[in-house]
């Protein structure tokens, strides 16, 4: 972060001169000229700024965007290792396949009447099944559901 700050700098430096080349000229307001070797050094110094840090910029662009995806691989190998976690979980604990749905919206936090909504039942049959999740998983709530599935996550981390 430090090196795109002075990277930053560094190019607004660089137009400050040309920018303030020509307001300068374009005013009228330099009393005493810069000899035109002192003028072309500036120059060059000020074109050479801007391209280094045009150069720079992308490099530091492209080291983001790999960062990025390997994030986002990261991610989806985590999502996929969940999913797996969470059917074998299903399978262990014999689940039918309407109450893998409603332990499915359930860790993903949907409330009884949203689970009924979509599922298109009624409450009380969500109600039901939760109580059977929750006895064949051996817990009493939601939260010790999900509490189990975050405990096998961190048992898994290298």
């Amino acid at each position: 972060m430090l090196i795109l700050l002075g990277l930053v700098t560094v190019q607004a430096a660089c137009a400050a001169v040309f920018v303030s080349d020509i307001l300068v000229g374009v005013l009228g307001l330099r009393a005493v000229p810069l000899a035109w070797s002192v003028r072309e050094l500036i120059e060059i110094g000020a074109a050479v700024g801007l391209v280094l840090g045009t150069i720079l910029g992308a490099l530091a662009l492209r080291q983001s965007e790999r960062r990025r995806r390997k994030a986002e691989q990261r991610f989806e190998a985590a999502s996929g290792a969940f999913m797996e976690l969470v059917e074998t979980r299903f399978e262990d604990w014999g689940l039918t396949p309407a109450e893998r749905d409603v332990a499915l919206f359930a860790l993903k936090g949907q409330a009884l009447s949203d689970i009924a909504r979509l599922r298109g039942t009624s409450e009380g049959t969500v109600k039901a099944q939760s109580a059977a999740i929750y006895r064949k998983a051996g817990v009493s709530s939601r939260a010790q559901l999900v509490s189990l599935f975050v405990e096998d996550l961190m048992e898994a981390r290298p």
